[in-house]
């Protein structure tokens, strides 16, 4: 099992697929393509047929898009507790996964990743306000139902989803609200997060429209 990744410093989705995999302890092996944004990542296409990363290649099978490659390692790998057991908190679980994939666009365009920026606040629109106004209102009640120290309880595919905002929030100062404190602290003393963004910090790419 391959997946192939961007650079670690500035894609999110990558980091959705990587850190799951990581935490629920499905082995793979990693394959990073950093981008070529100079020729619109035209290599790309050579794996993938949308020509994004991330992309899992499985016994001849390529699985993309971060939250259907989730989906797919969570049928493949069921004892994982890749998703809640509870149909009910499995079914929440979903909803704001796949609003997490289809949404937050202000955020999102306005703040990218950036693993490698120094902590200094952003100022953002009302577009971008309303966006982390939502993510505050998820991360509060999903923690204060399941006690933490993740969305539902253990670490599962909607945190995966979530992990990239956790970076955006802390380096642009955006939110200070205590479960947005409490799922940072969380999200981050993961062994592989640090992993993650050590490697991301000794990266020499640069994109220049992701550093604000």
């Amino acid at each position: 099992m391959k997946l192939l990744i961007g650079n670690k410093n500035y894609s999110s989705w990558s980091l959705r697929v990587w850190l799951t995999m990581k935490v629920k302890g499905i082995e793979f092996e990693e394959d990073l393509r950093p981008f070529d944004m100079d020729n619109d990542c035209r290599d790309f296409f050579e794996f993938a047929p949308h020509g994004k990363v991330p992309v899992l290649l499985d016994e001849g099978l390529t699985v993309y898009e971060s939250l259907s490659i989730l989906e797919y390692l969570a049928e493949r790998h069921p004892t994982k507790g890749m998703w809640p057991v509870d149909e009910r908190l499995r079914s929440h679980a979903r909803c704001i996964s796949h609003e997490m994939h289809a949404g937050f666009m202000g955020l999102r365009a306005a703040c990218p990743m950036n693993m490698r920026r120094q902590v200094s606040a952003l100022v953002t629109d009302s577009t971008v306000a309303k966006d982390i106004k939502r993510i505050e209102v998820i991360w509060s009640e999903c923690l204060a139902a399941s006690g933490g120290p993740f969305l539902f309880g253990e670490y599962c595919i909607a945190d995966g989803m979530f992990a990239p905002i956790v970076n955006r929030l802390a380096i642009y100062e955006l939110s200070v609200t205590e479960a947005v404190q409490k799922y940072t602290s969380a999200i981050t003393a993961l062994e592989p997060w640090q992993e993650w963004t050590a490697a991301a910090r000794k990266e020499k790419w640069e994109i220049a429209i992701d550093e604000l």
